[in-house]
């Protein structure tokens, strides 16, 4: 099951913790999801019917990275954990992607959702390029390693314990989260609005600078654009300057997570950007 309030069975204009919301209706009242419901009855089948009675543990991405920058349900996380402490199984936070205030409000993925995981996994912001990686979790999951042997030949190695701890004062010097948020916020606005113009672009989502754009064959269908002209676009954009990832169960959406130190003008430039490759696109549609 996947929690996806755009192409999934249910969705509305009011679920996400975004400033831009799907373009499906929604006739839900202020504080009320039924999209969340739905997707929680299905979980809770899922937890019935597909895994044993108690459960090991339970990890789940704030906001889903490689799969498209999936936003869920605002109510989801928080209703799904504990439905897996009610099995006995403990909650995991992969905070790979999210972490270090990448999404803007808050400094961990997490908090967004009003959850407190048993388990942090963290990685990529947390050494800005150094290869490293951290577990955080409690003392009592932590005690329970020492019950058997645990080995790892690079762990608590001094080089990087130096560079995770430069990281954090860089975050916290040159005020990133702050940018994250304003900037984030400037540029999921930007593509939204090319959202307006064009057909191919499904949906826009995203927190912070966590942003994702589907595309689309056309809106009323939300069939995936084809492979070749995701291709195109993407090269386009490479060759005018701009690096997207990409990312979707079709491979369909445009992953954007630039550095935490970009300014107004580099995603202006992005925006422009994107909108020259789409104009491309649109002109070889019609010479078609």
């Amino acid at each position: 099951m996947l929690p996806d309030v755009f192409r999934g069975p249910w969705g509305g204009s009011h679920c996400r913790d975004s400033l831009v919301q799907t373009i499906r209706k929604c006739s839900c009242s202020q504080g009320c999801c039924e999209a969340n419901d739905q997707y929680i009855e299905q979980f809770k089948d899922t937890l019935s019917t597909c895994v044993p009675k108690a459960i090991a543990g339970f990890i789940a991405e704030p906001i889903q990275g490689v799969n498209g920058v999936i936003q869920y349900p605002k109510r989801f996380l928080k209703e799904a954990f504990q439905l897996v402490r009610e099995r006995g199984g403990v909650c995991i936070a992969d905070e790979v992607q999210t972490g270090f205030g990448r999404t803007g409000s808050h400094f961990w993925g997490f908090q967004t959702h009003g959850v407190v995981p048993d388990i942090v996994t963290m990685a990529k912001g947390i050494g800005n390029g150094f290869p490293m990686a951290a577990v955080v979790t409690t003392p009592e999951i932590a005690n329970s390693l020492a019950q058997n042997l645990h080995f790892n030949t690079f762990g608590g190695n001094p080089m990087a314990c130096v560079v995770g701890s430069a990281v954090l004062d860089a975050i916290a010097e040159d005020s990133l989260q702050k940018n994250s948020k304003e900037v984030g916020t400037y540029m999921l606005l930007e593509f939204a609005k090319l959202r307006e113009k064009f057909e191919i672009i499904g949906d826009v989502r995203g927190k912070g600078l966590m942003i994702g754009i589907e595309m689309v064959k056309n809106k009323d269908s939300c069939e995936p654009l084809p492979a070749e002209e995701m291709s195109q676009i993407w090269e386009d954009c490479k060759d005018m300057g701009v690096l997207m990832g990409r990312g979707g169960i079709y491979n369909q959406t445009f992953r954007v997570k630039p550095p935490m130190c970009i300014t107004k003008q580099d995603a202006a430039f992005a925006a422009e950007v994107f909108h020259a490759a789409l104009m491309r696109h649109l002109e070889r549609t019609v010479a078609s």
